[in-house]
């Protein structure tokens, strides 16, 4: 059964768990905003079902709710974050900002975002980089829920991509999936629901079809397109995981407990300023997206998202009455989780850590220009004597 709750007295709601979870506003503000917006979408396995997954990893330090993301530029072309094994949402934004100062100067830029977490709902970031009209390309990795192609074992996340693109005439065409047929966050909320899951979802241990979702959790996720689904989501890892130094997928413990270590996820972006390309670019996205639309029965790609928000705007959020009552009573806890004030302390080590790790990062490749220039000069000398 659902309720229906207006998105202001929801946001003051999960603020107030947040808090009550001791994470700063700051921080929560962002990731409650990040949750509403895929309840908004009518993505609800993104959205308030993992707010008491965020607050109990907040609690036990599985998230560092207090860590501050560093931001540095290794290249011309280049921003990398480390988000310090806190929440994603504030470290892909300070990205993102960085990234659009870079775009701006040289046309194009990426991004990559290291000791991550859960990124939520991909395709808005890819809308906020539309939303500056550039071209903005994203993926990101998971904890390990499909195996290779003819295997068993879990080796790759979903592993969702997405791509946004600005508009001339019209709200920006976001293309967002995951590589598996359907997010594993729908798996848990039907074993929530105590529903069985659709046919074609997954797979048990044995690599047989199941519909039961403790079976599927416990195996894998049936892939996007067979075998070439499971190539985007190698792809994926490489860029996300692999580039950034995060872990990859098989190496990453569960968002879906408070246990372990820290998830230590991946992130890359990629955005384009489409100007220097082509100065006509926008009318001949507007002449594509003509040709589509002029078809009866036809959407562009992230059309539904945007009707379902603009409908969920005016009637409000419907929710399962047992996750609100959830959310209320983790709002009501009179004083922060069990000792997270130890945790400041670690947080305010772990940046500086952070910091630290950073520095010697780039003064390692500092080391390694200026032996490169050295091999270089003595490489022209040779070949003046041999002239």
């Amino acid at each position: 059964m659902n309720t229906s709750l207006a998105v202001g007295e929801l946001r003051s709601l999960c603020l107030a768990a947040f808090a009550a979870a001791g994470i700063p506003a700051s921080v929560a503000e962002t990731v409650v905003e990040a949750l509403l917006d895929a309840e908004l979408d009518g993505i609800s396995s993104h959205g308030l079902s993992r707010l008491p997954f965020y607050a109990d990893q907040a609690m036990s330090g599985k998230v560092r709710a207090n860590a501050v993301p560093v931001t540095t530029n290794p290249a011309p072309g280049v921003v990398l974050v480390d988000a310090c094994n806190g929440f994603a949402f504030p470290a892909i934004n300070a990205g993102l900002d960085a990234a659009f100062a870079r775009v701006a100067e040289q046309g194009i830029c990426s991004l990559g975002v290291r000791r991550s977490h859960h990124c939520g709902v991909l395709g808005h970031f890819v809308a906020k980089i539309a939303a500056h009209g550039l071209i903005g390309l994203a993926f990101a990795n998971t904890p390990a829920a499909m195996a290779p192609w003819g295997g068993r074992r879990r080796v790759f996340g979903t592993n969702p991509l997405a791509f946004g693109c600005p508009r001339d005439c019209g709200e920006p065409v976001v293309i967002d999936l995951s590589l598996s047929v359907v997010a594993r966050g729908k798996v848990m909320l039907a074993r929530q629901h105590g529903e069985k899951l659709p046919p074609g979802w997954a797979l048990d241990v044995d690599g047989r079809e199941t519909t039961d979702p403790d079976a599927a959790l416990a195996g894998t996720m049936t892939p996007l397109g067979g075998a070439k689904g499971v190539a985007l989501a190698m792809m994926v890892e490489m860029l996300a995981a692999t580039l950034t130094g995060s872990s990859h997928a098989s190496e990453a413990s569960s968002l879906f407990d408070a246990h372990g270590p820290p998830p230590n996820l991946g992130q890359f972006f990629l955005l384009i300023d489409p100007k220097p390309f082509n100065p006509a670019f926008l009318s001949r996205v507007e002449a594509l997206c003509n040709d589509v639309l002029s078809q009866e029965n036809t959407r562009l790609p992230g059309m539904r998202r945007q009707q379902e928000r603009r409908a969920r705007l005016r009637a409000g959020l419907s929710i399962p009455v047992g996750l609100l009552a959830e959310l209320r009573r983790r709002a009501d806890a009179s004083s922060p989780g069990k000792g997270f004030p130890e945790h400041e302390q670690g947080d305010e080590q772990a940046r500086a850590q952070c910091v630290h790790r950073v520095d010697a990062e780039q003064s390692v490749q500092a080391v390694c220009q200026q032996r490169a220039k050295g091999r270089a000069h003595i490489r022209q000398q040779g070949i003046g004597h041999e002239q």
